[in-house]
């Protein structure tokens, strides 16, 4: 039956049920990487579980446009990515607090850490690919899941160079790289939302 309605319903059913997997996962990860993050000292987990807190509330975000005008939609993009921004300058701020303080990452812990993220975030990657060409709160959902996956990659390259050099830095290295994919991904978003 022609323009009953019924797609558009079923699409943002599909959306929302996306959605809620993605913001459960990472919500779950966000705390466990955080309290791991905090114990072994790692910048570089402590910045990708904040990258896991921002994908969380970006989600909750799209959550909420879900059905809604387009207008709805890309103030939703617009703040996820003012979101990003904040959490990647609060990763900055960690990173010269670390700097200056010191700290002892434990190279084992963020490899495994890494990659237990790095699993969650290739099946966020595969519930949301159908939607990565869809509305700006979705292709903003995409690009939010595809830099996890580059930030998890990065946390395990770290904790190995921690492990072969017996060194901090790369610890610290890898969070400036994730601070800046987040400022990246944060960037792109509100571009695109300005210009839908």
């Amino acid at each position: 039956m022609s323009g009953c309605g019924c797609e558009i319903e079923i699409k943002d059913q599909e959306q929302r049920g996306v959605l809620y997997w993605l913001l459960a996962i990472n919500l779950s990860m966000f705390f466990f990487e955080i309290g791991v993050g905090w114990f072994v000292q790692s910048t570089a987990l402590i910045a990708d579980a904040l990258d896991m807190l921002a994908d969380a509330i970006v989600y909750g975000i799209a959550l909420y446009a879900v059905g809604r005008s387009a207008q709805h939609k890309i103030k939703a993009a617009l703040a996820s990515g003012y979101f990003q921004c904040l959490l990647g300058f609060m990763i900055f701020v960690d990173i010269v607090r670390r700097i200056a303080f010191g700290s002892e990452p434990e190279s084992l812990f963020m490899m495994g850490m890494g990659g237990i993220a790095l699993v969650a975030n290739v099946v966020c990657l595969i519930l949301i690919k159908k939607h990565k060409d869809g509305e700006v709160h979705m292709r903003a959902s995409w690009i939010f899941s595809a830099n996890d996956v580059i930030a998890n990659i990065g946390v395990i390259l770290g904790g190995v160079l921690v492990w072969k050099l017996d060194k901090r830095w790369p610890d610290l290295m890898i969070g400036l790289i994730i601070a800046a994919v987040i400022l990246r991904g944060a960037w792109l978003i509100i571009k695109d939302a300005i210009s839908s």
